[in-house]
């Protein structure tokens, strides 16, 4: 059952001071003992590379382009790229039309977009409510995300 990362939870494992750092590495580790697939999305790392390289005085982390990418490569290696295509794009203005999605959660909808197309029905966040809205899709926080037993 593939996954899809929101950058919520990119972010929180590139950064092990953050308070959710252990609770999403718990998740990510657990799901890839289990066989799950975790995905990311050009999205994604568009999202992520911001955050890493904004000012911290500015709600980033501060990091140098070099160690940007470095932990982008990280992503990189451990998770499945979901191509942008023509489709993913048709798919995200069909929801931002259906949906009524303005301002910065348009981007929370071309994730969305990215999980329809390719048949993934699961994304892994910490910030489920942002997801509700859509059909086709659940949200799941990593908090309940349990080891097989």
């Amino acid at each position: 059952m593939p996954f899809l990362a929101d950058t919520n939870i990119l972010l929180r494992l590139a950064e092990p001071s953050d308070p959710d750092y252990t609770i999403v590495r718990t998740a990510v580790e657990t799901l890839l003992a289990r066989g799950e697939r975790l995905c990311y999305a050009a999205q994604n790392l568009v999202e992520f590379w911001n955050v890493c390289t904004r000012p911290i005085d500015r709600n980033g982390f501060g990091l140098s382009v070099a160690e940007a990418d470095a932990r982008a490569r990280l992503i990189e290696a451990r998770f499945r790229f979901l191509p942008d295509s023509e489709r993913v794009h048709v798919e995200w203005r069909r929801l931002v039309v259906q949906y009524s999605v303005a301002g910065v959660q348009v981007h929370d909808a071309r994730l969305v977009a990215s999980t329809l197309v390719h048949g993934v029905a699961n994304l892994l966040a910490l910030n489920g409510r942002d997801f509700a809205r859509y059909a086709g899709i659940a949200a799941v926080h990593p908090g309940s995300v349990r080891a097989a037993g």
